[in-house]
């Protein structure tokens, strides 16, 4: 079964790093954590098993940074494309964006946001705003 939606990704940069990101300025990634938004409307399970592999060719701005990161959590749900944006600027509301990143297919600011809370922190918040029941991508995807 294909689950179309949104997922969003936690992951810890290991150290700090400069990158050019597609065709965004160079951006300076701070090491910590981050939570980054998306949309598969073709499918979570196959683009966050691309995302986590390390055999790929760059292609969305995500693919720049995960390359230096440890995924921490995933989570997913069963929504249309405008609920990644909705999303979005929930979590710009409340966490610093990276301006640009990840949104070149929409009008948003960014899809990539710091976290300062730790990543346990970070998830209960969004669990709130959007529910407890996310697709369990860490299952999802190991299967």
């Amino acid at each position: 079964m294909v689950v179309r939606g949104i997922y969003l990704l936690f992951f810890h940069l290991k150290r700090p790093v400069t990158k050019k990101v597609g065709s965004l300025r160079k951006i300076r990634f701070k090491r910590g954590n981050y939570v980054y938004v998306g949309s598969a409307q073709s499918g979570i399970e196959s683009r966050v098993k691309r995302h986590i592999s390390d055999d790929k060719r760059k292609h969305w701005h995500i693919d720049y940074i995960l390359e230096n990161s440890e995924i921490l959590d995933m989570m997913g749900y069963e929504e249309k494309k405008k609920k990644e944006c909705e999303t979005a600027s929930l979590l710009g509301k409340k966490y610093r964006k990276i301006e640009g990143f990840g949104c070149s297919d929409c009008r948003c600011d960014s899809h990539l946001f710091r976290i300062e809370d730790d990543i346990g922190t970070a998830v209960h918040s969004i669990r709130e705003f959007k529910g407890d029941e996310d697709i369990r991508l860490k299952e999802f995807v190991s299967q």
